[in-house]
């Protein structure tokens, strides 16, 4: 390993040790779309090894982010379901090799991202007004 990836990879951690909840969940939607990508790409060249791995850990970042919710919100019950729902399209997509299925997910997971976007900009517009006012 070289003293660049080595660098990187140090960051890497720090940025994750360092991250806000709201930033965890923005990081793992991020990493969700990348895997998607990679799996729809081996996909389209038939390297089904690459598609599998890459599909399960688009699966496993999906559970990971239905593990978190606070079910006692009405709002996180139906994130809840269409969590489940991407899940089942994800093994779908893989015993089918079909990546139009892929691209809904991807669909899917990026209005979530790009919504959490939102919540983590008004939320610290929200906190520097607070702030200001002290």
């Amino acid at each position: 390993m070289t003293l660049a990836n080595t660098a990187y990879n140090a960051y890497k951690q720090n940025s994750i040790n360092t991250a806000s909840p709201g930033e965890l969940t923005l990081m793992l939607y991020n990493g969700c779309i990348k895997f998607l990508n990679v799996a729809k790409k081996a996909i389209d060249e038939k390297d089904y090894e690459e598609k599998n791995k890459n599909l399960q850990k688009a699966q496993n970042i999906i559970t990971e982010l239905m593990v978190t919710l606070n079910m006692d919100y009405e709002i996180s019950k139906q994130m809840y379901s269409l969590y489940e729902y991407m899940n089942r399209r994800l093994i779908e997509a893989n015993m089918k090799n079909d990546a139009g299925i892929v691209d809904e997910v991807i669909g899917l997971v990026t209005e979530f991202r790009d919504t959490w976007k939102e919540v983590i900009r008004i939320n610290r517009s929200q906190q520097y007004q607070n702030v200001q006012q002290v």
